[in-house]
């Protein structure tokens, strides 16, 4: 990400649950309360997933608190959300998702200058053992840190 970004979210259950194959960047099509909102940091990505309808993305289980000082401009937290992509990027996405059973999984949210962008990957499922794996080799990357930082002293 370049200087004038802004991270507002991160899924690290994404990075848990599965292995991220590519990762790209999208828009997000949203409402001026949600925007408010999701400035002040009220989203949360952790069961988001996106799917693949009539020829559009849309992320979904996306929570988005209602903004305190909106009124009737308020929308559903838990509503469906278009993604901006071009056609082209979408049939390629829904041809590498039906023949290499990959999915979508929204990364994290993130200012753009003024605008809202997702990093969305395609990832693959991890399996139990891949898991247990993964927190190994961290527990070993934390444990030789602590080593080396015991052995400065």
């Amino acid at each position: 990400m370049s200087e004038n970004t802004k991270t507002i979210v991160q899924n690290k259950r994404a990075f848990h649950e599965y292995f991220v194959v590519e990762r790209m960047e999208v828009g997000l099509e949203l409402t001026g309360t949600e925007v408010k909102s999701i400035r002040n940091g009220r989203v949360n990505l952790g069961d988001a997933w996106c799917a693949i309808e009539d020829g559009q993305v849309f992320v979904k289980q996306m929570h988005v608190s209602p903004y305190e000082q909106g009124n009737i401009f308020n929308k559903d937290p838990l509503r469906e959300r278009k993604l901006l992509l071009h056609k082209k990027e979408i049939l390629r996405l829904f041809g590498l998702i039906k023949t290499q059973s990959l999915t979508l999984i929204p990364l994290s949210l993130y200012f753009k200058g003024s605008l809202v962008k997702m990093d969305l990957g395609l990832c693959k499922g991890k399996k139990l053992y891949d898991k247990r794996e993964d927190a190994a080799k961290k527990d070993a990357d934390r444990d030789m840190q602590r080593a080396l930082k015991d052995r400065s002293k």
